[in-house]
């Protein structure tokens, strides 16, 4: 998983939007069109950046419609402190 979000957050474009998305969700579960506006990004990006996130396990989708979920993975959450750590580095 370190090597996943080293990749995730500093090796490709978007990884700062990735890190506040992860950020949000920390806080509570949202949607992508709440992801949307609280990040003032453009809902098609939020939609790829989950896409990113889901292929990567770092989230997991509650529901498959438009309203569905966005949680943080388990697995992340064992990993959380490689997160804190890469995200001080890039920031």
């Amino acid at each position: 998983m370190e090597k996943a979000l080293w990749y995730l957050l500093a090796g490709t474009r978007g990884g700062e939007n990735r890190a506040r998305i992860i950020r949000l969700l920390d806080d509570r579960p949202r949607n992508a069109n709440q992801l949307a506006e609280e990040l003032d990004v453009d809902y098609n990006t939020v939609r790829h950046h989950l896409d990113v996130l889901l292929d990567h396990d770092v989230v997991e989708r509650g529901g498959d419609d438009y309203g569905a979920m966005y949680f943080l993975t388990d697995r992340f959450d064992r990993h959380r402190e490689e997160f804190e750590t890469i995200t001080d580095q890039i920031e």
